[in-house]
């Protein structure tokens, strides 16, 4: 039995952060980063039947062409990841009543729908990324029994980009399933996933970032043909989540900067819903 301060659960029998119950999630989730953006992406629902809403996680249930769907904020980060992609496995595969495993696994589908940065030049501000796999330079996977996907890929990077650094990084591939379904028609490649906006993407404002090459050497780096071609600061807690969990998942991300050409898009948000409708239509 899971203990209650492990397993934490409110008066109306919702799971703590999510606030959520298990009837009121589908198999297939949608992710955004801003609370916002819930709303951007349920308008285009046939109906919305479910509207749940703790801290800076907003999920609203229903149907997309007769079917259940589900879209949920995460906030910022793979500390928030960490969250919510626990809690959905829990609404899914734990019983509340016995706070026991379920003998039966409930796999979910898990989309990020989010915006990103281009390390390179060829993908322009404005298009869209599908995330083969996800290097993540968070510490997130370490607190698990984990295995990178591509152990000499990774071990590449770590030598080449983060041992100076003082950190290591971790791989997983998306799910080729849902890469095949929703990214067939956008820049597919490698998405490395940072913990914070400013230092570990290269910015400098008032304090500088400890190696002010990282991101030219980054944009650089390639192995066996395999190159970064955009970061943020959600996927690999994703994929390395739901893989352990038993989840398929795929991010998806709308490119709002280029960092070699130094450019911004002029209107992100109409980008960012001409991915949330690409995407839709597709399910």
């Amino acid at each position: 039995m899971i203990s209650a301060a492990e397993l934490i659960l409110t008066n109306r029998g919702s799971i703590y952060h999510l606030d959520l119950r298990p009837d009121e999630i589908a198999d297939t989730v949608f992710t955004v980063g801003d609370p916002a953006r819930v709303d951007m992406v349920s308008r285009y629902f046939d109906t919305v039947d479910v509207k749940q809403a703790h801290r800076e996680f907003v999920t609203h249930t229903g149907t997309l062409h007769g079917k259940p769907v589900s879209v949920i904020s995460t906030g910022i980060g793979p500390d928030n990841i960490d969250i919510v992609i626990t809690e959905l496995d829990a609404l899914v595969n734990i019983d509340f009543e016995t706070r026991q495993s379920k003998s039966t696994h409930r796999q979910l589908n898990i989309v990020r729908i989010g915006t990103s940065g281009s390390l390179q030049r060829d993908i322009d501000v404005d298009s869209f990324v599908a995330s083969e796999a996800a290097i993540g330079i968070d510490n997130l996977l370490f607190f698990y029994d984990y295995q990178s996907d591509n152990i000499a890929l990774v071990e590449d990077f770590n030598h080449h980009l983060l041992n100076h650094i003082g950190t290591k990084a971790y791989h997983y591939n998306g799910d080729k399933t849902l890469l095949q379904q929703y990214g067939s028609e956008v820049h597919q490649g490698i998405t490395v996933t940072c913990p914070g906006f400013y230092g570990p993407q290269g910015r400098r404002l008032r304090v500088g970032p400890k190696d002010p090459t990282f991101i030219d050497r980054l944009q650089s780096w390639n192995h066996n043909g395999h190159r970064v071609i955009n970061f943020e600061m959600e996927t690999s807690g994703i994929y390395g989540m739901s893989r352990l969990l038993g989840h398929r998942a795929l991010s998806l991300s709308a490119i709002v900067a280029n960092r070699p050409a130094g450019t911004f898009s002029a209107n992100a948000a109409a980008t960012v819903d001409k991915l949330i409708q690409n995407t839709l239509e597709k399910f």
